[in-house]
C-alpha cells in the first residue's frame, strides 16, 4: 500500500476535521485549560489503544479463527457503512457517538477516555483499517513502521486541530466541517470497496 494511501485512509477514519463540532459541543462552556487538557489526554488514549491492538490484534483474530481475507471482506463492509455515515453526516454510533451517548458525556467532568479516545479517535473504523493495512505490510518490519509512523502524525494532526477547534469551528461552521467530512466520505467509499475485493480475489486463491 503506497504512503498517500495509508494517510488517507488513517485521515478519513480519525476525522478530525468531522471532529471539531463534536468536540465543540461536547467542551462547551468550558474554559480553554480544560479542552487543551482533554484533547491532549484522549488523543494519548486513543494512541495507546490503537497500537495496543495492532501488536494484539492478529492474535486475537487466530484466537477466534478468522482469516485475513474473510477479515478484509468484514473490514472493508464496515468501512463502506462508515462512508456512507461520512456522506449523508449521520450520526449512527459508528462514527461517532450516539444521541444517548452525547447526552450522558455532556454529564461527564471528564470526556478524553469516553467517548473523545473511543469511539471518536479509536473507534470500529480506526481499529479494523489499522489491521487491514498491518495484514497487508505482510510482517516487513519497514513496512510496519512507517505505517505506525503515518497512524502517529495523523493523530498528532487531530491533537493540533482539536487544540484549535475554537477558531476551527468559528471560521468552518458545522456545514463547513460537514462539507469536508462528505467529501473524504467519498474517498473512503473507493478504498473500503477496494478492501473487499482484495479480500474476495485473496479468498478464492486459498480456496485452490
Amino acid at each position: 500500500m503506497k504512503i498517500y494511501d495509508v494517510f488517507l485512509t488513517f485521515f478519513v477514519v480519525v476525522d478530525p476535521i468531522g471532529l471539531v463540532p463534536l468536540f465543540g459541543a461536547l467542551t462547551a462552556g468550558a474554559s480553554p485549560e480544560y479542552r487543551r487538557r482533554m484533547a491532549v489526554k484522549g488523543v494519548l488514549v486513543a494512541a495507546l489503544v490503537l497500537f495496543f491492538f495492532a501488536f494484539s490484534g492478529f492474535a486475537l483474530l487466530r484466537v477466534l479463527g478468522i482469516g485475513l481475507a474473510a477479515f478484509r471482506i468484514a473490514g472493508g463492509v464496515l468501512l463502506f457503512l462508515l462512508a456512507i455515515d461520512m456522506v449523508f453526516a449521520r450520526h449512527s454510533g459508528l462514527r461517532s457517538t450516539t444521541r444517548r451517548e452525547t447526552e450522558e458525556a455532556r454529564g461527564r467532568d471528564d470526556i478524553s477516555v469516553f467517548p473523545l479516545a473511543i469511539p471518536l479517535l479509536a473507534g470500529p473504523g480506526a481499529l479494523t483499517s489499522l489491521l487491514l493495512m498491518l495484514s497487508a505490510a505482510h510482517g516487513r518490519l519497514a513496512a510496519v513502521g512507517l505505517l505506525l509512523g503515518i497512524l502517529t502524525l495523523v493523530l498528532a494532526i487531530t491533537l493540533g486541530v482539536l487544540l484549535s477547534s475554537v477558531r476551527i469551528l468559528a471560521l468552518m461552521g458545522e456545514t463547513g466541517a460537514n462539507v469536508v467530512t462528505r467529501l473524504l466520505g467519498v474517498l473512503l467509499t473507493a478504498l473500503a470497496v477496494q478492501y473487499v475485493l482484495t479480500g474476495i480475489r485473496v479468498g478464492l486463491l486459498q480456496g485452490h
